[in-house]
C-alpha cells in the first residue's frame, strides 16, 4: 500500500456506497492540480497541431494523419506501458513522461525555427508525444486507488475528470487556437511550460506508489499476458472495453476532420482559426456539468440507466453536425455529448478500479485502453477516407447513427450485476 499523508485506503462492504464521504486528502488535491495543468497542456497542443497542419496542407487525409500519429501509440505501446506502470513507482513514471513530453516540444520548436517544418515532421513529434502519453495516462489512472479509498473513487474520479476536461477541452483548445494565431512557436512552448509546472506539483505528492508484487519477478511478456487474461476473463470489463473501442473509433473519425467542417470561409460553419477552440469549449462545458451529475445519476437513476442515456448523448455528439450547420445547434449537441462522455467515463473507470487488484491495475488499464483507444488511429484514418468519399455531413450522420447500435449490449445489464461483481472483487482481495 502506498504511503500517502498517513491515510490508508479502505474498502467498505459495498462497491459504491458509504455513509459519510471523508476528505480526499492533500495528496489527492496535489495530484488533481498536476493533472489539471498537464491536461491543459494536452488540450492546447491537440488544438494547435491540426491548425498548424492546416497551414501545411489542405488534404483531409494528411490532416487526419496528425490525429492518427498522436493516437497510434495506444495501439502499439499500451501493453508495455501498463506493465511498466505496475513495475515502476507510478508517480515517478508520470513525472518522467511529462519531462520527456516537454523536451520533445522544445525540440519541435527548434526544428521549426531552423526551417525543417513539414507535415511529416509534425507526424514524427506527434507520435513521440503520444508514446509518452500512454505511460502517463496509464500510471495516472492506476495511482488513484493508492491515494483515496475505493469507496470514494466515483467522487475522486468525478473531480479529477472535471479538472482534466476543463483543462483539455474547456481552456486548452481556445488557448492553443489563440497561441497559433500569435505564433506557432508560442503554441508549442506554452504546453511544454505547463507540463514542467505539473511535474513540480507531482514532486509535492509524498510517498512511494509502486504496486506491491504478489509473486516472484517474471518477464514483461508474462506480466502483460496476466493482465490480458484478467480483463478478457471478466465479462463486464471486456464488454465495456469493446464498446468504448467502437465509440472511440467513431468519435476519432468525426473529430479528426472536424477542423474542415468548422474552420475557414469554405467550411460549413465558416469560423476563423482563433474561434475554433471556443467551439470545442461547448464539449468541455457539458463535461464539467456531467462530472457533478455522476453521483446523482448513480444514486437516483442507477448506473445502468445512466450508461444508456450517455450512449444516446454520444449519438447526438457525432450526429448533430450532419443534421445542421447552425452554430448554436452544433454547440448544443457538443455540450450534451460532453456531459454524456463524462458520466460514462466516471462510471466505467470507477468500476474498473474497483474490480481490479492493485498489482494488476496498470496492466488491466493498459489492456482496456488498447481495446478502447487502439481503435482511435484507425478511426482518424477512416474519418479522412469517409470525408473524402462521401463528404462531411453524410459522414457525421452515419457515425451518429452507428452509436445508437451500441445500446444493444446495454439491454441486459443491471445495477445488481455491477454490485455482485464488486462484492466478488472485495471477497477475492480479502482472501
Amino acid at each position: 500500500m502506498a504511503e500517502n499523508d498517513g491515510h490508508t485506503p479502505s474498502t467498505p462492504p459495498s462497491g459504491i456506497t458509504t455513509t459519510a464521504p471523508g476528505p480526499l486528502g492533500g495528496s489527492y488535491w496535489r495530484l488533481w492540480t498536476s493533472s489539471g495543468l498537464s491536461n491543459l497542456a494536452d488540450g492546447a497542443l491537440k488544438a494547435a497541431l491540426p491548425l498548424v497542419a492546416l497551414r501545411l496542407t489542405d488534404s483531409p487525409l494528411l490532416i487526419a494523419g496528425v490525429a492518427t500519429a498522436l493516437t497510434l501509440p495506444w495501439l502499439l505501446c499500451a501493453l508495455p506501458a501498463g506493465a511498466l506502470a505496475d513495475r515502476l513507482d507510478r508517480r515517478m513514471a508520470m513525472i518522467g513522461a511529462n519531462v520527456v513530453r516537454a523536451t520533445l516540444l522544445v525540440l519541435l520548436v527548434l526544428s521549426l525555427s531552423l526551417g525543417f517544418g513539414s507535415i511529416w515532421l509534425l507526424y514524427a513529434f506527434a507520435f513521440a508525444i503520444g508514446v509518452t502519453e500512454t505511460l502517463y495516462d496509464t500510471s495516472a489512472q492506476s495511482i488513484l486507488p493508492q491515494i483515496v479509498p475505493r469507496s470514494s473513487l466515483s467522487r475522486a474520479n468525478g473531480r479529477l475528470y472535471a479538472a482534466e476536461l476543463t483543462g483539455q477541452e474547456f481552456i486548452g483548445p481556445p488557448l492553443g487556437s489563440a497561441l497559433v494565431a500569435v505564433g506557432v512557436a508560442l503554441a508549442f512552448v506554452t504546453p511544454a511550460a505547463l507540463w514542467a509546472v505539473a511535474v513540480g506539483m507531482l514532486l509535492l505528492v509524498k510517498g512511494r506508489f509502486r504496486a506491491k508484487r504478489t509473486g516472484p519477478a517474471t518477464t514483461m511478456r508474462a506480466e502483460i499476458a496476466e493482465g490480458v487474461r484478467f480483463l478478457w476473463g471478466n465479462r463486464l470489463l471486456r464488454r465495456f472495453a469493446l464498446m468504448v473501442g467502437a465509440s472511440n473509433f467513431a468519435t476519432q473519425a468525426a473529430f479528426a476532420v472536424f477542423v474542415l467542417y468548422a474552420v475557414g470561409p469554405g467550411s460549413h460553419l465558416g469560423l476563423p482559426e482563433a474561434v475554433f477552440g471556443l467551439l470545442l469549449i461547448s464539449t468541455a462545458v457539458g463535461s464539467l456539468i456531467g462530472s457533478f451529475l455522476v453521483e446523482w445519476a448513480e444514486r437516483w437513476c442507477g448506473r445502468t440507466w445512466a450508461l444508456r442515456v450517455s450512449m444516446v448523448g454520444f449519438a447526438l455528439l457525432l450526429g448533430v453536425p450532419g443534421l445542421s450547420t447552425n452554430l448554436w445547434v452544433v454547440t448544443a449537441g457538443l455540450c450534451v455529448g460532453g456531459a454524456a462522455i463524462m458520466v460514462w467515463n466516471v462510471i466505467v473507470v470507477s468500476l474498473r478500479q474497483r474490480l481490479t487488484p492493485d498489482h494488476l491495475l496498470g496492466r488491466v488499464n493498459s489492456v482496456f485502453r488498447l481495446l478502447a483507444w487502439g481503435t482511435m488511429p484507425l478511426g482518424a484514418a477512416t474519418g479522412g477516407v469517409l470525408a473524402s468519399l462521401m463528404g462531411l455531413r453524410p459522414m457525421y450522420l452515419l457515425l451518429g447513427g452507428s452509436m445508437l447500435l451500441l445500446l444493444l449490449p446495454l439491454i441486459r445489464l443491471s445495477d445488481a450485476r455491477f454490485e455482485a461483481a464488486e462484492t466478488d472483487a472485495i471477497a477475492r482481495e480479502a482472501r
